[in-house]
């Protein structure tokens, strides 16, 4: 099977980012002293907001020299989503997402300065029943494709996409496109239960297309949260040297 492992000039450990998904402030930064120099890259979402000290933990990950990605999936009028993601020029952020139609994604590429969007495509919490739910009654790599092809047509940077996608998208879609996949978990079925249901192995998620992998329960529960996440890196690092051999 066709390998679609990335080519594009990114440090191997900025590969992994951690979900910061704590919450309080205190236990984030305790988790970010934790973790040290295992991760380099750190998604914040929700959780994290509503705690009131969001762009103050920022503001530390920055004085870490962390790369940062505010995961609030942006969904709102067009011209009120344009004004926030133009709040986040003066906040030195690598990613942000967004989550909506045409007008809603093309705002926020319009005033994205140097923060890369990231259109949400289906998230890795849902699966076919659930999609038939919502009213989409169409096949779920398809619909992905589609997404992720108007999103970059609109001025986006890449999608968030499940590992089972990814393939799919390499095949169909320009090789420019980040690819950042969640939904990551390891081989054993230790995470069977939990709510993520379209979920792949870290090797997996590369060799099919991604370009990142957001990791968060298999670290952040860990007996040992450094030492699960110098393990990922250390698979991660695998792939990447193997190929290059």
């Amino acid at each position: 099977m066709k390998s679609f492992l990335s080519s594009k000039q990114i440090p191997v450990r900025e590969r992994l980012i951690f979900a910061l998904d704590v919450p309080s402030i205190e236990e984030a930064q305790a988790m970010i002293d934790r973790l040290g120099d295992s991760v380099c890259f750190y998604k914040l979402g929700l959780q994290l907001f509503m705690t009131g000290g969001y762009f103050k933990l920022v503001e530390k990950l920055q004085r870490l020299q962390k790369k940062i990605f505010v995961d609030l999936k942006f969904f709102d009028v067009p011209e009120t989503v344009k004004n926030a993601v133009e709040q986040l020029q003066i906040r030195n952020v690598t990613f942000a997402t967004v989550h909506g139609n045409d007008d809603i994604m093309s705002a926020a590429a319009s005033v994205k300065g140097d923060t890369k969007i990231l259109a949400v495509t289906v998230l890795t919490s849902l699966d076919k029943g659930d999609m038939k739910d919502l009213g989409f009654n169409c096949d779920v790599q398809q619909l992905v494709i589609s997404r992720a092809r108007r999103a970059l047509t609109l001025g986006c940077d890449g999608v968030i996409s499940s590992g089972l996608e990814v393939r799919e998208l390499r095949e169909n879609l320009d090789e420019k496109l980040l690819v950042i996949t969640p939904g990551i978990r390891p081989a054993s079925n230790v995470w069977a239960k939990d709510d993520q249901k379209r979920v792949v192995t870290v090797q997996d998620a590369f060799f099919n297309g991604a370009d990142y992998v957001v990791v968060g329960r298999p670290i952040r529960s860990a007996v040992d949260p450094r030492m699960a996440a110098e393990e990922i890196q250390q698979q991660i690092e695998a792939v990447f040297n193997t190929t290059a051999s």
